[in-house]
This record gives structure tokens, sequence and C-alpha cells, in this order.
């Protein structure tokens, strides 16, 4: 069975970034995929990367990751302005976090219109 975690941002964002990291690990582990909301910032996912890899046993494989940030790109400049507000008021809140773990997530491929999220088959795993 495929379980997905939603996490709003309201729910990590008082957290230390160690916190946060641990956290995300902590249901992943649970061979949950999360769906966090918003994006963790560049060091955070380097330390996830790296404590994900302290963590690695025969049962915790690993994670695949991938950060969905919608790109608005205008030419009109009253639009480049509103959402250059709305970066600033929302800051890591925009876009949408997808971690899984290595052993239930094959792949995820980001397209400008989709994500597609190839999960390993169980009757493959069997074999």
């Amino acid at each position: 069975m495929l379980t997905l975690q939603f996490i709003p941002y309201t729910e990590i964002e008082d957290l230390s970034p160690a916190r946060r990291v641990h956290k995300l690990i902590e249901v992943v582990k649970e061979n949950k995929i999360v769906l966090l909301e918003g994006r963790l910032r560049k060091e955070e996912e380097a330390d996830l990367i790296q404590i994900t890899m302290e963590h690695i046993t025969s049962k915790f494989k690993g994670i695949e990751i991938a950060v969905v940030n919608p790109e608005q790109k205008t030419d009109n400049v009253l639009k480049k302005l509103k959402l250059n507000m709305m970066s600033l008021v929302l800051g890591d809140r925009m876009g949408m976090t997808i971690i899984g773990p290595a052993t239930v997530v094959r792949e995820i491929k980001r397209n400008p219109s989709k994500i597609e999220l190839y999960t390993v088959d169980d009757k493959r795993k069997r074999r």
C-alpha cells in the first residue's frame, strides 16, 4: 500500500533546521511519501541528504527528493511586482517538496505541467 503524508509548512516553520530534517526523515523511514507544503532551504536539503546517508540500513535504502517551484514568467510589470511581493510574503511556503523512501519511490520526474512519481513494483520486488 502506498501512503502519502501531507505536512503543512506551519508544522515545521518553528522548528530548527536540524529538527525539520529529522522530522522528515522519521516520516520517510515509515515508508511514507512526504508531500511538504513549500520547500526546504538549500542547506536543509544538503543536510537531509547527508543525514539520510548516515541512516542507510538494509531496510532504509535512502530517499528520492524533488522540489517543485512554480516559475511564473511574465512580461507584465504589474504581474512581476505582484509575484515578487508574494515571494517576499510567502518565502519558503511557495512550491512543494516531495520526499519518498528509495524502497518505494524509484524516480520522480518534473515537467512544467505535471509530476510523475514512479514507484517500485511490489511484484518485481518479491522475486
